[in-house]
């Protein structure tokens, strides 16, 4: 006899970071209650309006605006952006271009460089 599978359910926090949303600015139906697999994986193949809006017009959490801007989430807090963003302030700030979002984006830039560079090395790809 076969067993039943049991569903297999996540927190409405865990869901909205899967989602890459914010989970304040999701309606009060999501936020309440718990979110199947079945249900994650139908939100992110047919997303419903207010999913789409959010993903276009934010508030963003953190990782998404560090990935839009070009920065680390480290690189946000050491700039003191700890609220979400809409995507008309991540536009203005890249139109602005800040000294810190400069500074930011070259880190990451040298970062990704470095990593780049010891995974070369890892996989014997790297010069001597």
């Amino acid at each position: 006899m076969a067993r039943q599978r049991a569903t297999q359910t996540m927190k409405p926090a865990t869901a909205a970071k899967k989602l890459g949303v914010h989970l304040d600015a999701t309606p009060p139906e999501f936020r309440e209650g718990v979110v199947t697999r079945d249900e994650l994986d139908a939100l992110q193949a047919d997303p419903p309006a207010w999913l789409r809006d959010l993903r276009r017009d934010g508030p963003h959490p953190r990782p998404v605006v560090a990935d839009r801007l070009g920065v680390s989430i480290s690189g946000l807090a050491r700039a003191e952006i700890t609220e979400p963003l809409t995507t008309a302030q991540i536009t203005a700030l890249k139109e602005e271009q800040p000294e810190w979002l400069r500074r930011e984006r070259d880190l990451r830039a040298e970062v990704q460089r470095e990593e780049a560079r010891l995974r070369a090395e890892r996989s014997g790809g790297g010069t001597r």
